[in-house]
């Protein structure tokens, strides 16, 4: 007897490695054929609509074709799907009934990666796109003394603003991250635990940690690296920084740069793996950059023993704590109450499968209520700065911001630094975004 097909996501999703060395993986016509099987299915389905501007825009393609289906939409059109999305992977991970193991098999981030991957193969990206993401580069030239403060002082200026919106198509009106003139390695560098041997290991961490500062925390925000040290030196934790570290690769895997993601790769996995190998535990402050070492490229590179060492010892910030509270090993002596939070949870934080652990560590702090906000902000890194995706960033963020100011809260904040000023950005009530790991250094008091 037949086995009856199954309805979808009965079990858990699974993904398969990235095929992207192969020639069929760039082959044009397999791609467009790919492309509107998924997008066929998805118009049949459409769960996923609130999610992000892809959905409505491949909708309103179908809808508005002569026959009101897949086969009335010109393939030219698909890229505006693609352009669209930033990889937040939620409809993988939090809509789709057809993901793998499913017999349907779609993986509609994946998909839309192979469709960036074979653009950028042909015709490359634009001076602005490849300058946001050429984040080490930018940051090694802006985060100085002196220059970081033109550079940010002059993205202050509203003429000179609409000069770059017109000249680059980066929005006047959109949040640009501003440049220390003191980097988070210049400030963490001397700071390091002085007994890594004596280390305490509980359950799955071992207690020595090494922080992976990311370029927006090391030139933009390098307080999240101190605050990291002071809580995690108070949960005596020993912990030091990475030494030398280069991009993770994520603004080059959504530009669909992928060789250059495999650059990045061989520039930081060996020094990671030693890191590894030597016992240490690693974590980051950004959780893209978290995700692109857990997730992205371990499916990149599956045969890469190092790579899966490497995913294998990286955590999120808070999950290693609450990992440490589970067996007894988190310091819950709190100063300070909290209040009302409105607590962001990041979408690349999400789908690393580890649960609300931020939320919960928050919920800890006596006389603190946090309210979790799971929808996604729209922000990306580089999608909420484009001009032409101004409108549609602004449009996601809208539940966000709606629910921040319904909640009133003492504070409000998310994993994502980028993603919590994309939202202060929105709001007019002039409060300022805070980092969830400030707010639990401002709880001990510390």
């Amino acid at each position: 007897m037949a086995t009856p097909p199954k309805e979808g996501n009965l079990q858990a999703p699974t993904r398969h490695p990235l095929d992207w060395k192969s020639d069929d993986f760039y082959d044009a016509d397999a791609l467009d054929k790919e492309l509107e099987r998924v997008f066929d299915l998805c118009h049949g389905c459409r769960r996923c609509v609130s999610l992000c501007q892809s959905f409505p825009t491949l909708f309103d393609l179908v809808d508005e074709s002569p026959t009101f289906e897949m086969d009335g939409v010109d393939k030219k059109d698909f890229g505006k799907v693609v352009d669209h999305c930033y990889l937040c992977d939620l409809c993988y991970m939090t809509k789709c009934p057809y993901t793998p193991p499913h017999e349907w098999n779609i993986d509609f981030p994946h998909l839309m990666l192979r469709a960036k991957a074979v653009k950028y193969k042909k015709q490359g990206a634009n001076f602005r796109d490849r300058l946001l993401t050429n984040t080490d580069m930018m940051g090694s030239v802006l985060a100085r003394p002196v220059i970081s403060s033109v550079v940010n002082g002059v993205n202050k200026v509203p003429v000179l603003r609409k000069i770059l919106d017109k000249s680059m198509n980066i929005s006047h009106s959109a949040w640009l991250p501003e440049y220390t003139d003191k980097t988070m390695h210049a400030r963490l560098e001397g700071e390091a635990s002085g007994n890594m041997d004596q280390a305490e290991s509980a359950g799955k961490t071992t207690g020595k940690v090494a922080l992976y500062a990311t370029c927006y925390g090391n030139y933009s925000e390098p307080l999240m690296g101190e605050d990291i040290f002071a809580v995690y030196k108070h949960n005596d934790i020993e912990i030091k920084i990475v030494e030398k570290e280069k991009c993770c690769g994520m603004p080059k895997l959504e530009l669909g740069d992928l060789e250059a993601v495999k650059k990045a790769k061989e520039a930081n996995i060996p020094q990671l793996a030693r890191l590894a190998d030597e016992g240490f535990d690693i974590i980051a402050p950004v959780p893209s950059c978290a995700l692109m070492y857990r997730q992205e490229l371990p499916l990149m590179f599956p045969d890469d023993a190092d790579v899966q060492k490497v995913a294998k010892a990286f955590f999120d910030p808070f999950e290693y704590l609450m990992l440490r509270h589970k067996e007894g090993k988190l310091n819950t002596d709190f100063n300070t109450s909290l209040g009302k939070v409105s607590y962001h949870a990041a979408c690349h934080q999400r789908v690393q499968n580890m649960g609300q652990k931020t939320r919960e560590l928050l919920a800890l702090v006596p006389d603190t209520q946090v309210k979790i906000i799971e929808r996604c902000s729209g922000h990306d890194g580089t999608y909420a700065v484009k001009s032409e995706f101004r409108a549609a960033s602004e449009k996601i963020v809208r539940p966000v911001v709606r629910q921040v100011k319904d909640a009133d809260p003492d504070h409000y904040g998310s994993d994502c630094p980028m993603a919590g000023h994309h939202i202060e950005n929105s709001l007019d009530t002039g409060q300022k975004t805070e980092h969830p790991i400030s707010l639990l250094r401002k709880a001990y008091g510390i």
